[in-house]
């Protein structure tokens, strides 16, 4: 029996980071042909060429700088906003007339990826510190700040704070969804091994408690220890397995759930093929139980026709116990083009109003694990229908592609 790791990725950062890429390239091309179209008003040309080359060379250089977290160093951040505040400090000794005119500055809206960085990267706080350099820089360039210009710098200051206050919700968020995964998937790992113990253990506990009462005499005390076995078994299953699963956080990756999974297939990554259900279920007919069946195979991912199977056994077990020894049941398996449809349907006396709460409320979780659970799990659902004095009819359904067998991330 093998284990494969499933590993579940959330970074909200990561598109940020792609988006920021492609605006700073763009804003390098825009700046670019602002100063072309412009040129005739540049009273020191080569001012402005030498700032844009320096630029357009640092921002093709560092595009790997701006590809995620981890690469975005505090050193790169403080480079990459000093020529952008050199850029708007350059702009009237290469155009007089920028000062009295509101003009664009040498690097125009290229200044904004800067401060963006420092949003995404440190959240708002560094993005106040960073629109602050900026809009300081704009205003001792202006000499004589115009109304447009304090309406400029407000608006870049407001919309980068913003923009690094949604980071951080952002980052709260996921890792709010990380540890809800990572409890969903212990908590499914903590019922299928209820299952399992379940299906042997706590059975044979059941029984041997029964037949000591049954017999009594010194078997009637090994009843009684079986008895207290078995709910000291069941607490313990439902309070204290061991989960399989962590997250760990990763600067370049977000948030990443890590689950260790049980994996049970023989022949390979690639699975096996379909198995037919029939063969699961056929060893159950006999005198007692009664199995009808199509004519062709159902087919079933191994693994869902293994815990079909099993809500079958279940459900039969409970039909034995509760029903008594003598009862009939009946297997009927029905196979939809979308979907396999099993009904186990017994002749007892029924279950009475309000039984199965208070069996889950002892801790005694047959039909809530051992069959529900299982039906969950494989994307299906599980019916009881009851009715005191008619019998018990389980209607089990199961897509016939389950989550198991198509589930992402691995």
């Amino acid at each position: 029996m093998a284990k494969r790791e499933r590993v579940v990725r959330m970074s909200v950062e990561q598109p940020l980071w792609s988006a920021l890429t492609a605006y700073r390239l763009l804003t390098m091309v825009y700046a670019i042909l602002l100063a072309v179209f412009g040129r005739a008003r540049y009273d020191r040309p080569w001012v402005a060429i030498a700032f844009l080359v320096v630029m357009a060379a640092w921002t093709l250089g560092t595009l790997p700088k701006v590809a995620g977290a981890v690469a975005c160093t505090k050193r790169f951040l403080g480079a990459d906003l000093a020529i952008a505040l050199v850029g708007i400090l350059l702009t009237p000794l290469a155009d007089f007339e920028a000062q009295h005119v509101d003009g664009p500055t040498l690097p125009s809206i290229w200044t904004a990826g800067s401060v963006l960085a420092f949003a995404i990267k440190g959240g708002w706080r560094w993005a106040a510190l960073a629109s602050t350099f900026v809009a300081v820089a704009n205003i001792i360039e202006r000499g004589e700040p115009s109304r447009d210009t304090f309406h400029n710098v407000l608006l870049v200051w407001v919309a980068s704070i913003a923009i690094g206050y949604v980071v951080e919700v952002a980052r709260a968020s996921e890792r709010t969804l990380a540890r809800a995964l990572e409890i969903e998937a212990a908590t499914r790992e903590r019922e299928r091994l209820a299952r399992d113990i379940h299906d042997s253990v706590l059975q044979v506990l059941a029984m041997v408690q029964r037949r000591g009462t049954a017999l009594g005499g010194e078997a009637a005390e090994l009843g009684r220890m079986a008895g207290e076995q078995e709910v000291a078994l069941r607490t313990l299953v439902s309070s204290g397995l061991v989960p399989t699963t962590r997250v760990s956080e990763d600067a370049a990756e977000g948030a990443v759930v890590r689950s260790v999974e049980v994996d049970d297939r023989e022949d390979g990554p690639s699975g096996p093929a379909d198995c037919d259900l029939r063969a699961l279920l056929a060893p159950h007919a006999g005198s007692r139980v009664s199995f009808a069946e199509p004519g062709a195979p159902v087919l079933l991912a191994p693994a869902a026709a293994k815990e079909l199977a099993a809500a079958v056994s279940a459900a039969l077990d409970n039909v034995r116990v509760h029903a008594g020894q003598d009862a009939q049941a009946w297997i009927l398996v029905e196979d939809w083009p979308d979907e396999v449809i099993v009904t186990v349907r017994d002749d007892g006396p029924g279950i009475p109003e309000g039984r199965l709460a208070q069996a889950e409320g002892e801790g005694r979780m047959g039909v809530a694990l051992s069959i529900r659970g299982r039906l969950r799990d494989l994307g299906g659902t599980a019916e009881l229908i009851s009715v005191p004095g008619q019998g018990t009819e389980v209607e089990l359904k199961v897509p016939k592609v389950s989550r198991g067998k198509a589930g992402s991330g691995r």
